[in-house]
């Protein structure tokens, strides 16, 4: 589907975009404005969950991690409000576990960041077994790799020596890829 065709959204065309980097949600929200949705941002669990309680809208992009708390708790609201929402999560740290955790709690889809605005429109209009397609520029494996001692890393409360005796490795070797930028 070409950026100017617009999508079959049915009547109820609200999206709230949850994220707590306001850059991007504003960038998404744009976006998605522009292929027929009517979006309402937060930048907080609190607020995403103020604007589930005062209009749970039809379709919801929810960041995992937000600096007062899990946007699961958005999604866990929302699925209480209406349950046929179309929820899709985002997250900087993609992992299996909080992968099930989501659709466990009512997503309709995970999606790793940095995800486009064709990949969340994609997977917040997938039906049934239709899945959506891979998408076009997939983390490369440095990448994943990066993101899981990152993420290990923060769940450490950025302590080396406690990171890298999770993760098996060298408190040294540690130090010098936390050192280095990310991978593409």
């Amino acid at each position: 589907m070409s950026d100017d065709q617009q999508p079959d959204l049915g009547p109820d065309r609200s999206l709230l975009l949850v994220d707590d980097d306001a850059a991007f949600v504003a960038r998404l929200a744009r976006a998605m404005e522009k292929r027929g949705f009517e979006p309402v941002t937060a930048e907080s669990v609190a607020a995403g969950k103020a604007r589930v309680q005062t209009a749970p809208p039809a379709y919801a992009v929810v960041d995992l991690r937000l600096e007062d708390g899990n946007g699961l708790d958005v999604v866990e609201a929302l699925r209480e409000r209406r349950p046929d929402a179309r929820i899709v999560v985002l997250t900087g740290y993609g992992a299996i576990a909080t992968a099930v955790a989501a659709v466990k709690m009512g997503a309709t889809d995970y999606l790793s960041k940095p995800a486009d605005a064709n990949d969340v429109m994609n997977a917040l209009l997938a039906r049934g077994d239709l899945l959506p397609s891979p998408p076009e520029n997939p983390m490369s494996a440095d990448r994943v790799r990066w993101e899981h001692i990152q993420r290990v890393y923060e769940m450490c409360d950025r302590n080396v020596s406690e990171t890298a005796r999770r993760l098996n490795m060298h408190r040294r070797t540690l130090q010098r890829i936390l050192a280095k930028r990310s991978p593409r």
